[in-house]
This record gives structure tokens, C-alpha cells and sequence, in this order.
């Protein structure tokens, strides 16, 4: 064999060898291997408990924040706006909704007892989702978490434990669930935190704009005596929750840490539920918090309270120390996994998604559900003009935002402003042809639209993280001729002023200056676009008031009662005017530059005898158990709602709805 031969069969055999190490360590990287950790069979009994207390919050939710208590106020009127994520989501008329209600209990109730989970997950997830799409105005980050753990819970085998399915089939009862049960939704609930904390990083966060004056409330009590309120709302608002969000995930998978770390979300959660009013959603995190235990918590648990001396039966199909499955895997075992990773995929990827979906991004991005930017954005609306134009008579009506509307957050979106415009539009014209317009006498001139040729512009004046109050949109934009989509940038949103970010500690000092004069004294600050006015009627119900111009300049405009005309004065920054109670004015921005001033006036007295009122239990720290008679109030006027439409459909008994504000 001459040497050429050997260096090739050397070279071949170096080759091979290398081959050999790298399928080695590719090997510890098979997909095949992952299916194997995740079907690792694993106790069932956390999962069933899990499964237990989420169905039981459900049923209290639906009450709650899905509006089961109100099905006649939000479902009722068949006029009222809603605000759906796809137009051919409608509402179903008000007895069909209430069953829908009924229907979700049900299978909510099935849930918590474990009987036929699949079954019953469908008849709560069905209507759940559907009511989430239906009206987008409701949407929380928590109402799109119950959703995604409910379809989670699907294909699950949550009822192998603390069920009536186990008690029924004693084949599956303490029988071993594959860890993916456990993963996937642990995965769900660390994400909640650590996106929730990604999102903190945000500016606004960080430098204590976005949650004020919670210092004083009795839960930060321990703190208090070490802290001024300002201090409180900086450093254990803001940056302690933006660290325990950003960290707590990680803090409860480690078995060293874990306990001290369940204390504090713990305190979080209970803390939370006494400063917001956000339902059961401080209760289902409460609830989920052993998903990140041994699996086998429960059953430990109860063998130390009941001092009973037992083993645990161990899973000897799965090695414990690399959770893998030994028994021979299918392509169905494959495809599940593929699914969950889909899953987490999506559900990483959703939060980041607004440079796709532009049309639905205002001052802050997305709707308010899968974003998990929890309170990092604060509001403070002062003005909502709806204004509607009669193209036929150039005559103008001014429409109360709040007419057939459940609540006021459309009004920050600019698709559901564009929603509701066409909704308004529809009631308003339907009211034109039910009115007879043809019986209008000639010579009186028309009480409201006379044709179906309107225009709608809306002007929202609100105040993000403490900044001025300032336009959100164009007021001269028509809405119903708006040209909106979900991919492209909003063409009448008006930008964010955020050339005054520096003012804000400005402001706050003028804040405290003006309410330090006297308990009825108050200030307000308003920014505006070159071009624009404000026009404001000042009440008697107010006294003192003065206008003071921080930045541009502006025209003063009043009208004089006396000879009907209106006067204009020029003021620049510094000018201070005071202002007659009883007249409306406008206050035009001239030049090319934004303008900025205040307002600062003085309010009538308030009645003593409503000031200081201290509410009933208010240190208990939960809140669901102090309430439990209004929960039952609610729970029997949902099923009187549901019964009466029952007997409505069969025969026909008349419905008694009640109206808002009765």
C-alpha cells in the first residue's frame, strides 16, 4: 500500500470520526428528545386543583367583567354601539344573550368540577371568545389570558385528579398526565410576568409617570413611615414592580428561591386587588402561582396537615432527573408538541406585533389585550365633542359621547371612533325616518338632520401620563369618509406632544403650588396645534378664573354680549387674562409654533357631609370574600335575566329591561 493510499484512508477515517462526534452532539438536540421530556408522565394532582379554582374565578368573572349581572344593560338595546374586532361579529338579540350567558356558566361550572372537560371547556370557551371579539371596548389583558388558558385547558387531562370525571372512571383517577399539561401553561403564566416587565422598560415607567398618588393607600402602610407618597409611587410602584414583574418568573422556578419569591407576588397580587378594580384576575394569578411547585404539591400537602406517614407512588415510566418518556413515541406525540411550540411562538411574538397592525396604534400601540403593557399608560380625559353636520342645512348638533355607549375607552382608538361614527349615523337616520320628515312644517326650521347627508367629526382632549391635555384627533376630519386600515398608519390621529415631556415637573410643581391656596382651588393645562382653537364656556358653578399663557402665542376671543360681537386679544408667553364666568370663548393658536396654557380657578364649596367617606371593610385584604353578598345579588340577577328570557322564548312573556342610569 504505497503512502498516497494511506493519507487518503487516514483523512477518511478523521472524517468519519468527526462525523460521529457531530451526529453525537446533534443528537442531543432531536426534536424526537423534546417530544419525550414534554409526554414525561407526571402527578396530576397540582393540574386538577389548577383547573378547580380557575373554574370556580370563571364563574365569578362572567358575573363580573363578562357582564352577566348586566346582560340587560350592555345586550339590551338593540341602538347601543359596539365595537367588534371583525364587522361580522353582531350581537345576538338580548334573550338569545342572556342563554349565551347561561350556556358559559355552565360549562364554567363544569370546568371547576372536572366533568367532561372537553365538553364543558367548549360551551365556556365558545361564548367567552365570542364576547371578546364582539366588543373590543372591554378588552383587558386578562380577559385575553382567561381565553387562551381555556382553550390550553382543551386538550388537557385536567380532571385526573379532584373531579367528577375520576370519581366516575376510576381508570384515569390519580393516573399520570404528560408534563406538557404542566409546561404549557406555566409557560402562559411566566410570559404574563415577564412580558409584563419588557414592557415596564418603557420611559414612562421607569421615570414614575405612569402610576401617581398611590402612596397614600393603606396597603403601602409599612412604608409609609419610611417614605414620602412620591417616593412610594417611584420606587415600589414603579421600579420594585418593574423588577418583580421582569424577575418573579424565574425567582419561582427555582426550587431554592421559589418560596420567598411566591410571598412576594403573593403580597403583589393581594395588593393589587385592593388598589384596581380588575376582578378576578389577582385571584387567577393567586390561583396559578403552584404551577411553578412540584406536581405533587397537593397530595404532600394534604399528607402533612392530616399527619399521615404514606408514600407518594412514583412515576417509574419517566426518569425524573431528565424527564424523559421511555415509552416509543408517535407522529400524533410529534404533532402536539409542534402545536404547543406553535403556541408559544405566537404567543411571544403577538406583544411586538404593532408594526403590522398600525391601523390599531394610537398613542400607545395595539388594543389593550395581548400586549401586556399593564398600567404603564395612565388617562385623563377632560372633553369629548361629537359633532354632527347636516350637509342639506349647514346646520351643526352636538351629540353626548356617552349616547348608546357602555363605557368611555372607544373613544382613545381611532378605529372605534370610526365605529362609532357609523353607528351613530345609522341611529341618527333611523330616527330621521321614524320622525316623518316630511311632516316638518316649510317656515320651522328642522329640530334635528333632515336627510341621510351627514358628516361626523369627533375632538377627544385627554392627557397621557400626566402631560398636557391636549387634541387626539383631527376635529375637522369626517369621519364617515375616513380612510382606515388595519395595516396602515391612522391619517387623523394628531402626534403626541411629546416636545413638552420636560414640562411635566413643571407642572406638578404648579399643581402643588395652586392646590396648596385652598382645598377648592384647581388648575388645568392645555396644549394646542398651530391653526386650532379651543372654544369653552366657563359655568357659574366656578370663580377666580384666570388664563395664563405658558408657550406661543394665542388670540383671546369673547363675545360681547352687549353689542353681539366677539373681541379678540393678542397674548404671548407670560400674559395672564381673567376671565368673565357666564360667556363662551376660544382661544385661537396663531403662528407656527404649538401653544400651551392654564387654566387656574376656583371651585364652589363642596358639602361637607359628602367629603371623607370612608368605605366599609376597606382593610381587608380580600375583597371577593367581603363582597360575597353582592356577588350572590349578581349571580341571582343573571339567572332571573336568563330565566325570564327562557320563559319569553316559550311563551312568550314580556321582558323587563332596565335602562342606564336606572
Amino acid at each position: 500500500m504505497d503512502s498516497a493510499t494511506v493519507k487518503l484512508n487516514k483523512k477518511s477515517i478523521f472524517k468519519k470520526a468527526l462525523q460521529k462526534i457531530h451526529a453525537e452532539k446533534l443528537k442531543v438536540f432531536k426534536y424526537d428528545d423534546l417530544v419525550k421530556y414534554m409526554y414525561c408522565p407526571t402527578d396530576p394532582s397540582s393540574l386538577g386543583v389548577i383547573r378547580f379554582l380557575f373554574g370556580m374565578l370563571m364563574l365569578m368573572d362572567i358575573i363580573e367583567e363578562r357582564g352577566g349581572s348586566s346582560i340587560d344593560l350592555r345586550w339590551g338595546n338593540p341602538k347601543d354601539c359596539h365595537f367588534p374586532l371583525f364587522s361580522v361579529f353582531r350581537p345576538l338579540p338580548y334573550q338569545y344573550m342572556t342563554l349565551l350567558y347561561g350556556i358559559m356558566w355552565i360549562g364554567a361550572f363544569g370546568i371547576m368540577v372536572g366533568f367532561k372537560i372537553k365538553l364543558f371547556v367548549i360551551l365556556f370557551g365558545l361564548p367567552y371568545w365570542y364576547l371578546l371579539f364582539l366588543d373590543t371596548s372591554y378588552w383587558n389583558n386578562h380577559s385575553y389570558l382567561y381565553g387562551v388558558v381555556t382553550i390550553l385547558l382543551l386538550g388537557s387531562s385536567a380532571t385526573n385528579f379532584m373531579s367528577v370525571d375520576s370519581l366516575l372512571d376510576k381508570s384515569i383517577k390519580n393516573m399520570s398526565v404528560p408534563y406538557w399539561n404542566y409546561f404549557i401553561l406555566k409557560f402562559q403564566f411566566f410570559m404574563l410576568y415577564f412580558l409584563a416587565g419588557l414592557k415596564k422598560t418603557d420611559f414612562e415607567w421607569l421615570e414614575g409617570y405612569s402610576m401617581t398618588n398611590l402612596g397614600s393607600h393603606w396597603v403601602f402602610m409599612p412604608f409609609q413611615s419610611f417614605f414620602t407618597g412620591e417616593q412610594i409611587d417611584f420606587f415600589i410602584v414603579h421600579w420594585f414592580g418593574f423588577i418583580l414583574d421582569l424577575t418573579i418568573g424565574f425567582w419561582m422556578l427555582l426550587d431554592k428561591t421559589r418560596p420567598i419569591a411566591m410571598l412576594f407576588c403573593a403580597s403583589f397580587h393581594l395588593m393589587n386587588s385592593r388598589l384596581f378594580s380588575i376582578g378576578m384576575f389577582p385571584y387567577v394569578c393567586l390561583a396559578t402561582m403552584p404551577l411553578f411547585c412540584k406536581e405533587d404539591w397537593p397530595k404532600k400537602l394534604f399528607l402533612r396537615i392530616f399527619k399521615i406517614d404514606h408514600k407518594l407512588p412514583k412515576h417509574e415510566t419517566c426518569n425524573k432527573i431528565k424527564r424523559q418518556y421511555t415509552k416509543k413515541i408517535t407522529w400524533k406525540n410529534r404533532f402536539v408538541i409542534a402545536l404547543l411550540l406553535s403556541h408559544c411562538s405566537i404567543q411571544t411574538f403577538l406583544p411586538y406585533s404593532h408594526f403590522i397592525t398600525k391601523g390599531y396604534n394610537n398613542w400607545t400601540n395595539g388594543l389593550y389585550g395581548y400586549s401586556w403593557d399593564m398600567m404603564v399608560h395612565s388617562w385623563n380625559t377632560i372633553l369629548v365633542v361629537v359633532k354632527v353636520v347636516d350637509n342639506n342645512t349647514e346646520n351643526e348638533y352636538f351629540i353626548d359621547s356617552h349616547a348608546w355607549t357602555q363605557n368611555d375607552r372607544w373613544n382613545k382608538h381611532a378605529d372605534m371612533c370610526l365605529q362609532y361614527a357609523q353607528c351613530l349615523k345609522k341611529n341618527l337616520i333611523q330616527d330621521y325616518l321614524n320622525n316623518n320628515p316630511l311632516s316638518i312644517p316649510a317656515n320651522e326650521e328642522p329640530q334635528f338632520i333632515t336627510s341621510e347627508n351627514i358628516s361626523i367629526y369627533i375632538d377627544v382632549w385627554c392627557s397621557m401620563n400626566g402631560r398636557f391635555q391636549q387634541r387626539m384627533y383631527n376635529p375637522n376630519y369626517d369621519l364617515l369618509k375616513a380612510n382606515w386600515s388595519p395595516i396602515k398608519p391612522v391619517p387623523w390621529l394628531l402626534p403626541l406632544l411629546s416636545k413638552f415631556n420636560g414640562f411635566r415637573k413643571r407642572l406638578k410643581e404648579i399643581s402643588e403650588e395652586v392646590y396648596s391656596w385652598s382645598n377648592q382651588t384647581e388648575v388645568l393645562f392645555i396644549a394646542d396645534f398651530p391653526g386650532m382653537y379651543l372654544e369653552n364656556f366657563i359655568g357659574q358653578d366656578v370663580t377666580n378664573v384666570s388664563l395664563t399663557i405658558l408657550e406661543g402665542e394665542v388670540i383671546f376671543e369673547v363675545e360681547d354680549k352687549k353689542s353681539m360681537q366677539s373681541r379678540g386679544v393678542k397674548l404671548y408667553k407670560g400674559d395672564i387674562i381673567s376671565i368673565q364666568v357666564g360667556f363662551f370663548h376660544k382661544i385661537h393658536t396663531t403662528g407656527s409654533n404649538h401653544s400651551c396654557y392654564m387654566y387656574i380657578y376656583t371651585k364652589e364649596q363642596e358639602n361637607p357631609s359628602n367629603m371623607f367617606k370612608v368605605q366599609p371593610n376597606m382593610y381587608s385584604p380580600f375583597p371577593v370574600i367581603e363582597d360575597v353578598e353582592n356577588h350572590l345579588n349578581a349571580l341571582i340577577n343573571m339567572f332571573q335575566q336568563i330565566l325570564n328570557s327562557i320563559l319569553h322564548l316559550l311563551f312568550n312573556r314580556p321582558l323587563n329591561l332596565r335602562k342606564k342610569g336606572i
